[in-house]
């Protein structure tokens, strides 16, 4: 049967401004660190893969001076540990609480697919603890059970390089042309691609301006029957043309489209 795998940030719930930013901020305080992202400024951190690396891109020879922070390498690797520690426990208690609600069209597409015996994943660079958090807030912990995780550090390179893809793909025992992802990000839709992977976008609230050429399909949302949120469609290269909302057999189609864009093939 074919595999489904799902990003995390921005296609399971809308995490990175209801969950990850606030946290971070949340962190940066306890911490009494001399920064605090708005909206604007995480849009630029979000084109980076992965939390802790998001902490390293504030670590200027300016910062740790005004943070009283030391320059030696090992030092500063173990205070973003406990700096990523500390916003992953945060972000957790964010999922918890009911903060970030499922996106359109997640609980009902995986438990489609579930019921049609398709093997399910999540692939995404965030840490495993907090993935595994948001899909049984998502989809509830019976279904999460059915999802294989692939999270965090498992991989050395983050998205956009296609390390997570690859080995999502080889841990399933799948080859490319028996999978669709579906993404939020260009940062994402490249990894997916770069494996050779037919994508479908869907746009969250920091990535509705990338771009998304070369994915199979670009929507709004998954959407949900009436009076759920309608699915818009952004692109259909793959001529999909979904309906209200996009069901497993438009996925399917676009595993079996010929325009379903694939740069590489594994």
């Amino acid at each position: 049967m074919p595999g489904l795998i799902f990003d995390c940030d921005g296609v399971l719930a809308d995490t990175e401004r209801f969950g990850h930013l606030p946290a971070f901020n949340q962190m940066f305080a306890e911490f009494s660190l001399p920064v605090h992202w708005s909206e604007a400024d995480y849009a630029q951190k979000v084109l980076i893969g992965g939390g802790k690396e998001r902490l390293v891109s504030i670590l200027t020879p300016e910062f740790l001076a005004q943070a009283s922070l030391p320059s030696d390498p090992g030092e500063l690797a173990s205070i973003v540990r406990q700096w990523h520690g500390r916003k992953t426990e945060i972000y957790t208690g964010l999922v918890a609480s009911g903060a970030m609600p499922a996106r359109p069209g997640i609980e009902r597409i995986t438990r489609e697919a579930a019921e049609r015996g398709f093997s399910l994943a999540v692939a995404s660079t965030s840490a495993e603890s907090s993935v595994r958090a948001v899909l049984e807030h998502a989809v509830g912990p019976e279904r999460a059970s059915l999802f294989a995780v692939f999270a965090g550090d498992i991989v050395p390179a983050k998205k956009p390089a296609p390390d997570i893809y690859l080995y999502a793909l080889d841990a399933l025992g799948l080859r490319s042309d028996d999978a669709v992802v579906i993404e939020d990000s260009a940062n994402g839709m490249t990894a997916a691609q770069a494996s050779g992977l037919r994508t479908v976008v869907t746009v969250s609230s920091f990535t509705a301006d990338e771009d998304f050429s070369g994915a199979a399909l670009v929507v709004s949302s998954l959407g949900d029957p009436s009076p759920g949120e309608q699915t818009r469609v952004l692109a259909d290269p793959a001529r999909v043309r979904p309906a209200a909302f996009v069901t497993v057999d438009d996925l399917v189609a676009v595993l079996h489209s010929p325009n379903g864009v694939k740069p590489s093939n594994r």
